[in-house]
């Protein structure tokens, strides 16, 4: 298990990359479209990132759905 965390970049090492510009801008207007600035944090994970993007598309969409 340990040979291919190694080999592939390992989990830990993806999941303390930080979140970059792009989605730093994406998550924080996203944030504020949904009414949820606080979901926006600077110094989160890019996985975090990308996990509160999805589900703040998410949010948006169904509200716009009616």
């Amino acid at each position: 298990m340990k040979a291919a965390a190694v080999k592939y970049g390992g989990v830990q090492e993806r999941l303390s990359q930080q979140m970059s510009r792009i989605q730093a801008l994406r998550l924080k207007t996203l944030a504020e479209e949904a009414y949820q600035a606080a979901q926006f944090q600077p110094g989160i994970s890019a996985a975090e990132a990308e996990r509160r993007i999805t589900a703040l598309k998410a949010e948006i969409d169904l509200a716009n759905s009616f």
